[in-house]
């Protein structure tokens, strides 16, 4: 047995599959975030660890015999958070998220520097590490003082797992920090902040040994200890594992808070105008490039909050069958936006709003703008030298078959649905926890599922979505110049 662990913003997940990678089991713990100020997005990583105790309690309830045979242990995590610790190991404060832009000048003043596009092949947002420490310094230059170790979320959880202070290749691509090319931390970018390379975990692949658990933990959930944890992978590339999309030409359009469209590459191709992301990949020699955007089903769950509907029922309410867009636009910039504006102040808006624009409409609308936003990402990766061809469906938001309507028709790209499993960002951790205990083949094991549906492009609608995306394209600036 294989124990993945992915540590998400809204909760844990423990997934467990056995050595032919059928899915056992699995268990939750919830989380929630802080927003205390505009911009802010923050957790307590002790409540990780709780989360984490709560998941592993729920799979050890409904599957105690198979969870002791467990043999290896991965993880995957939300990325970019800023974990900053003292030198006994102490939190010094909340987490600072993958979507907090509150360092956004200070992601400017870094960006200014040549080295950091030149050696990490991306933009400096201000969601990734490197500028939240730099505010953090600005701003709480008492914590600043006391930082001993900085983690990414997941690499807390190992951490609490294992005592080790390790990270591995793909999370740390998105810190601003790592030398993409080389896959190493660069001294240099560490000492534009203030830092060295004592205050940061050491490095693997994510195929590797990272650690290995604790007799403690051991004995309360009635494993082995000294079980190996996998170096791992940030969320996307573990998703990826879970996905097969681990070789040139694969892609995957992921509907989940946030939204990403990630095509694997077999070298590093970076360009960092186009603001999409491009990280080292989990498995070893292999790079990744990715579209972002923040507030994918965030959107429609906050349209839920608002209307008092689930995400379900707004979505139910517009059946299967895709319609033409209404007039009404939806600009799904709730957090700011990343690709392809790298724009931390903007913020969503709907336009063509009218007396008849019912709940329905909104709903629509909000489905098209997240589809549009995945198309300027689109766009974006082929400036950066990526062609698509088709892409697999992941997340939450892919039940909806509506809203994969919705995407097919704006990227005018097929949208494959794998066949019913569990191929997410756990799976994808499982399967690194496999390779690492095992020394089995990453391309063996990280294959993909068997596609149960494809959604092609609707034809007839093509010239009037084309139409609206236009419409959707000419709304940023409009409204960037009465929001900045």
């Amino acid at each position: 047995m294989y124990l993945g662990l992915d540590l998400g913003t809204s909760g844990v997940k423990a997934l467990l599959i056995d050595a032919g990678q059928t899915v056992i089991g699995s268990g939750h713990g919830s989380l929630d975030v802080s927003r205390p100020h505009p911009g802010w997005s923050e957790q307590n990583p002790e409540h990780w660890i709780r989360a984490c105790e709560d998941a592993i309690a729920e799979l050890k309830s409904s599957h105690s015999d198979e969870l002791a045979a467990v043999k290896g242990i991965g993880l995957s995590g939300q990325m970019h958070g800023a974990t900053l610790l003292d030198a006994a190991d102490k939190v010094l404060r909340p987490c600072i998220l993958w979507n907090d832009t509150r360092s956004h000048a200070e992601a400017a003043v870094l960006d200014a520097d040549p080295r950091f596009r030149a050696l990490t092949g991306n933009i400096v947002f201000p969601g990734f590490t490197a500028p939240k420490l730099a505010w953090v310094k600005n701003n709480e230059p008492a914590v600043f003082a006391k930082v001993a170790k900085v983690l990414l979320p997941k690499d807390f959880l190992r951490l609490w797992l294992s005592g080790e202070h390790i990270s591995e290749m793909s999370d740390s691509a998105g810190t601003s920090w790592l030398d993409v090319g080389n896959r190493r931390w660069s001294t240099d970018l560490l000492a534009a902040t203030s830092l060295d390379e004592e205050q940061m975990p050491s490095l693997v692949e994510g195929t590797h040994k990272a650690g290995a658990l604790r007799s403690e933990l051991a004995s309360k959930w009635g494993v082995q200890a000294g079980i190996p944890i996998a170096g791992g992978a940030g969320d996307n590339a573990a998703s990826a594992c879970g996905m097969g999309t681990v070789g040139a030409g694969h892609a995957f359009v992921s509907l989940g808070t946030s939204g990403v469209l990630f095509a694997a590459n077999a070298s590093y191709l970076p360009n960092p105008a186009s603001a999409v992301h491009t990280f080292c990949h989990a498995l070893p020699n292999t790079w990744h490039q990715m579209g972002v955007i923040l507030s994918a089903t965030d959107s429609l769950n906050w349209l839920s909050e608002i209307t008092g509907k689930s995400a379900g029922e707004l979505t139910a309410e517009l059946g299967d069958t895709l319609e033409a867009p209404s007039g009404v636009s939806f600009l799904p910039y709730l957090s700011g936006e990343r690709t392809p504006y790298n724009d931390a102040a903007i913020r969503g808006a709907f336009a063509g709003l009218a007396h008849e624009s019912s709940r329905a409409v909104l709903t629509q609308a909000v489905l098209e703008g997240v589809a549009f936003a995945f198309r300027d990402s689109l766009d974006a990766l082929a400036k950066a030298g990526t062609s698509l061809t088709r892409v697999t469906a992941i997340g939450g938001g892919s039940r909806s078959r509506y809203w994969l309507k919705a995407i097919a028709t704006a990227l005018r790209l097929p949208v494959d649905i794998p066949a019913d499993g569990d191929f997410g960002a756990a799976f994808g951790a499982a399967r690194l926890g496999l390779i690492a205990a095992t020394g089995a083949d990453p391309l063996e094991v990280c294959t993909a599922p068997r596609t149960d549906a494809t959604i092609e492009p609707d034809a007839a609608l093509g010239g009037v979505y084309a139409d609206a995306y236009q419409r959707y394209r000419e709304l940023y600036p409009a409204i960037r110049a009465v929001t900045a």
